[in-house]
């Protein structure tokens, strides 16, 4: 594949960040100037999620953004049109996260051709198995779309290795087995198992995600990987924001900020 990940981590390979907003939060509208301020304020990839009406992996602050989104009318055909129209503007990598059960109803087949002629260029599908996706692996591959797996604490070295080629784009190192959240640090048992990752010589860069909430985080994901994935602080941040496009400056650089 030679989409805009593979340019993006062939040209970038450490301190990679990555942003993840949900689709129509906190406006139906506002997926678009998201995005193009997200680009203009230094972001690397962009991760936009598919708002779900039962987010299980998900915690309060993301869970909460989904339902608002869903309640203003947000759904996965209205995403896709977004993400076309922001196009325009916007050269980033696209990557849309979500369940797989929207996809599913929006037919597997329909969603990969459409995503493609959109500019989407990956998706994260937690909840989909790896036997399943192997199902439909050449759909995927011939819209030219990476499929980013997910990886936790709990997962064996052999299954890693498995999930890793299978993937493509990157890795997703989930830092703990549990929620989505913002969190202050790294335990010694999380940087232990950031070590374990980087020792295994995996063929796709990894991208360290769940927790990682200011500089400090993303500094030490980053000694670990290829880069990392900031959600809920940044979903949060947008839930309070006055100004999207100041305020979406200020905590790109302040996520970027060397202390």
């Amino acid at each position: 594949m030679n989409n805009r990940l593979s340019q993006l981590f062939g040209q970038k390979k450490r301190n990679v960040l990555s942003i993840f907003f949900t689709a129509g939060f906190p406006s139906v509208n506002d997926t678009g100037g998201i995005a193009r301020a997200l680009e203009k304020a230094g972001a690397d990839l962009i991760e936009i999620g598919i708002p779900f009406s039962d987010p299980i992996a998900d915690g309060p602050v993301i869970q909460q953004s989904s339902k608002q989104a869903l309640d203003q009318g947000m759904n996965l055909k209205l995403l896709l049109e977004q993400v076309k129209q922001l196009r325009s503007g916007v050269t980033l990598p696209v990557v849309l996260m979500g369940y797989i059960n929207p996809i599913l109803q929006y037919g597997i087949g329909n969603f990969c051709r459409d995503a493609r002629a959109a500019g989407v260029d990956g998706v994260i599908l937690p909840d989909l198995p790896l036997r399943d996706f192997n199902e439909h692996a050449t759909l995927f591959h011939d819209n030219d779309l990476s499929v980013i797996m997910l990886v936790t604490p709990a997962t064996s070295d052999e299954r890693i290795r498995l999930i890793d080629q299978t993937s493509s784009g990157f890795l997703y190192a989930v830092s703990a087995s549990s929620t989505t959240g913002a969190r202050v640090g790294f335990t010694a048992e999380q940087e232990d198992y950031f070590r374990r990752l980087a020792g295994l010589g995996l063929r796709n860069p990894v991208l360290v995600g769940f927790g990682i909430s200011n500089a400090a985080t993303f500094q030490s994901a980053c000694r670990y990987g290829a880069g990392a994935i900031v959600g809920s602080a940044f979903v949060s941040m947008l839930g309070n924001s006055t100004n999207l496009e100041d305020d979406i400056t200020t905590f790109v650089k302040s996520i970027r900020s060397v202390s």
